[in-house]
């Protein structure tokens, strides 16, 4: 290229950019890529300053069984009849009302509560069965009267105080009603729940096997109350 000068003028070379005008041009690329980065944070973020990941929806928890995860687990109700079913407590066909749920069998699991008035033997099989608790009793009470696991009433699947009982020859009791004055056998009243025979009344007639933290009944013969 031809640098001489033409008409006599010789060429300038543009003269440089003061200082200050360098250093506003990197305040504004500053304030810029502020900008930008602030505004990338408030995408990713929800309202209230909580992270939020937008790259999978979120599943939805499962919807809760109507009657619990366990099948006739404590505070559920059944249905009277043969076939017992679970069903809601204010429904017309609830009949009793859940105490305890337990595995295994009555005889060699955790007793059931002393106002028990009868036990069901539960086993819950196939696809839709709703827990790991499949085979085992539930200590049930009705949800009107009779009470037949109350002191007394000669019923219920437990022995507790203020039961009446007639012995056999064998050694076993058999519950009855306290009420009931027919029967030529005599009759005890449990009047107490020890945890040793000594430590039972001097006047005890009769030792009854319990359940519980006192397995000891101390009953005392009687012909009626």
């Amino acid at each position: 290229m031809d640098e001489r000068m033409s008409s006599g003028a010789r060429s300038r070379r543009p003269a440089p950019l003061p200082a200050r005008v360098f250093l506003a041009a990197r305040v504004f690329l500053a304030v810029a890529a502020s900008v930008v980065a602030l505004l990338l944070t408030t995408a990713c973020e929800a309202p209230g300053g909580t992270a939020t990941d937008d790259r999978a929806p979120v599943p939805a928890p499962p919807a809760p069984s109507p009657y619990g995860v366990v099948f006739l687990g404590p505070g559920d109700c059944s249905s009277r009849g043969p076939v017992i079913r679970e069903v809601f407590c204010r429904s017309e066909k609830a009949a009793a009302t859940v105490l305890a749920r337990h595995l295994g069998t009555p005889s060699s699991g955790p007793p059931c509560p002393d106002p028990t008035d009868f036990v069901l033997h539960v086993s819950e099989t196939g696809t839709g069965a709703r827990s790991r608790l499949t085979t085992g009793y539930a200590c049930m009470r009705n949800l009107e009267p009779p009470h037949p696991g109350d002191p007394g009433q000669g019923g219920g699947p437990l022995t507790v105080v203020g039961d009446c009982v007639t012995a056999s020859r064998a050694g076993e009791v058999t519950e009855t009603a306290c009420a009931d004055a027919g029967g030529r056998a005599p009759r005890y009243r449990v009047e107490s729940a020890v945890r040793q025979r000594d430590r039972c009344p001097d006047d005890t007639d009769l030792f009854v096997s319990l359940r519980g933290e006192k397995p000891v009944g101390c009953a005392r013969r009687s012909t009626g109350w």
